[in-house]
């Protein structure tokens, strides 16, 4: 039984930089994530649903734009998390985004790759950070707690489809 990894698209219209940046992140993240790329953002939306869990997005693409975009993401999965990517450096657009529910706005350049890297291992650990902050457990009792719970569930669902 092969369990569900962590599903991220990829939405620019650079299409070089789009599989590079998908391999980047394939490299780092191996089999647990699921990656979907995306040329505009109408073939994105199309694609969106509840499992949606990060979309890294540019702003400016033809068509609707980023913004546009991430407001209809949002409509679609309040819960997704929505990385933008952008080579404009205007502070007001950021902030535009952000009240949009952009989880980051991202600058291209140098180091805008392993930004968005660490950004994702953020999300990815954020119920271990959770349960070590909230409840005072140690990172490995959260790990060992988060590991238990996730194999119940899937003996569950493998029981329940069994029948």
């Amino acid at each position: 039984m092969q369990t569900q990894g962590l599903n991220l698209f990829i939405v620019d219209d650079n299409k070089i930089m789009v599989e590079t940046m998908k391999q980047y992140l394939q490299s780092r993240f191996g089999r647990d994530i699921n990656i979907s790329t995306f040329n505009n953002g109408e073939s994105c939306l199309a694609k969106v649903d509840k499992d949606t869990n990060i979309v890294i997005l540019d702003y400016h693409m033809e068509g609707k734009n980023g913004l546009e975009v991430l407001k209809s993401i949002k409509t679609i999965n309040p819960n997704t998390e929505v990385i933008m990517l952008s080579s404009n450096e205007n502070m007001a657009l950021a902030v535009e985004t952000f009240r949009a529910g952009a989880t980051d706005y991202v600058i291209k350049g140098a180091n805008s790759w392993a930004k968005i890297s660490k950004l994702i291992n953020h999300i990815v650990t954020a119920p271990i950070r959770l349960l070590v902050d909230e409840f005072g457990v140690s990172k490995f009792m959260a790990i060992f707690l988060l590991t238990f719970v996730i194999m119940g569930i899937v003996v569950f669902s493998a029981l329940r489809i069994m029948k």
